[in-house]
C-alpha cells in the first residue's frame, strides 16, 4: 500500500497531507510568514496522529511554484531535508493545478482558470481541464498582465476561475467565467491527490531534482551590480 506525504507553502496557506491505507488525512491553516515555524511541526503531529512513521514513506510531493519566492524555498527545504535522509524520491506538483484539483473537488469545476497574484502587477495563470478526475494543463503555465490572460484556443463550455489572482484582478481579466473563487489558496490534499496519479505514472524524482518554478525568471536571478 503506498504511503505519501504532500506538503505546501507557496502561499498564505500552510499545509500538509498524508495519504496511508488507502486513507487521506491533511492538516491546513492560513499563516502568512510563519511557514517556516509551523511546517516542520504540522508534519510530526500529522504522522503522529496517524501512526506512520518517516520511514514508511514512499515519496514526498511539495507545491513546486509557481507562488511566493520564500513559501516555495521553504517547502523545497524541508522536502530536500527529508527525501535526502529518508532516500526516497519526491514529486514537484504545479501549485497552479493544485487549486484546479482543489476547484474539482470543492465545486464540481470541469475546466478551471487558475490564477495567483504574483505582485507587480502580474498573476501567475493556467488552464486545466479535468480528465478521469485528474486536472490536467491545458496550453502552457505564464506569469503575465492581468489583462493579457486568455482561455486554450480549443477552449469551449464552463469555465471557473480559482485563486487569488481573481481576487485582486478580476475587473482586468477580459475572461467570463460562470463562477469564481477569488480567494482560494492551495491545499495539500489536492497536491496529494494529484501527486498520486504522478506516482502511478513512474515520475518521482531524485531529491536534488526538488525544484522551484518561478515563471518570473528575474525573480529568482539576483540584480547585475550598477
Amino acid at each position: 500500500m503506498t504511503t505519501l506525504l504532500a506538503l505546501d507553502t507557496a502561499t498564505e496557506a500552510c499545509s500538509v497531507a498524508l495519504l496511508h491505507d488507502g486513507k487521506v488525512t491533511s492538516h491546513y491553516e492560513v499563516i502568512p510568514r510563519l511557514h517556516a515555524q509551523r511546517l516542520l511541526p504540522m508534519i510530526k503531529q500529522l504522522l503522529a496522529e496517524s501512526g506512520v512513521p518517516l520511514s514508511a514513506l514512499d515519496a514526498i510531493a511539495f507545491g513546486r511554484g509557481p507562488g511566493a519566492f520564500t513559501g516555495v524555498r521553504i517547502a523545497i527545504g524541508v522536502v530536500q531535508g527529508l527525501a535526502f535522509a529518508l532516500e526516497r524520491p519526491v514529486l514537484p506538483v504545479s501549485n497552479l493545478a493544485v487549486l484546479a484539483q482543489r476547484s474539482l473537488r470543492e465545486h464540481g469545476a470541469q475546466q478551471v482558470a487558475a490564477a495567483i497574484d504574483a505582485r507587480m502587477d502580474e498573476v501567475y495563470w493556467g488552464c486545466y481541464r479535468a480528465e478521469q478526475d485528474e486536472m490536467r494543463l491545458q496550453g502552457l503555465e505564464a506569469v503575465l498582465a492581468p489583462e493579457q490572460a486568455c482561455l486554450p484556443r480549443d477552449a469551449t463550455g464552463e469555465w471557473f476561475g480559482a485563486g487569488t489572482g481573481w481576487g485582486t484582478f478580476a475587473a482586468r481579466i477580459p475572461l467570463t467565467v460562470s463562477a469564481q473563487s477569488p480567494a482560494m489558496l492551495p491545499h495539500a490534499e489536492d497536491l496529494l491527490s494529484l501527486a498520486r496519479f504522478a506516482w502511478g505514472r513512474g515520475e518521482g524524482v531524485a531529491a536534488d531534482q526538488a525544484q522551484p518554478v518561478y515563471l518570473r525568471d528575474q525573480v529568482a536571478t539576483p540584480k547585475a551590480p550598477q
